[in-house]
């Protein structure tokens, strides 16, 4: 398995443990932690399709990556 392999999958982990933490009721989606996890994995996944494109997975992860960043910029405005 390459590296970008692993980075991809490790990325898939990160959102999988920030989303069933929001759905185990162990993460608040809308704090730091939850938002970070998502944030890192979506990027993660991004570096890794920079070796094999897919347009469709491209988009999916850039949209998760800015929900991510928009939510902590919200945070940091309220800070």
């Amino acid at each position: 398995m390459s590296a970008p392999d692993l980075a991809g999958l490790f990325g898939v982990l990160l959102i999988l443990i920030a989303y069933g933490g929001g759905v185990l009721g162990r993460l608040d989606a809308k704090r730091a932690p939850a938002l970070l996890l998502n944030l890192v994995g979506a990027l993660l996944i991004l570096a890794s399709l920079a070796y094999a494109p897919n347009i469709s997975a491209i988009a999916m992860e850039g949209a998760w990556a800015l929900v991510a960043l928009f939510g902590l910029a919200r945070l940091a405005a309220k800070r």
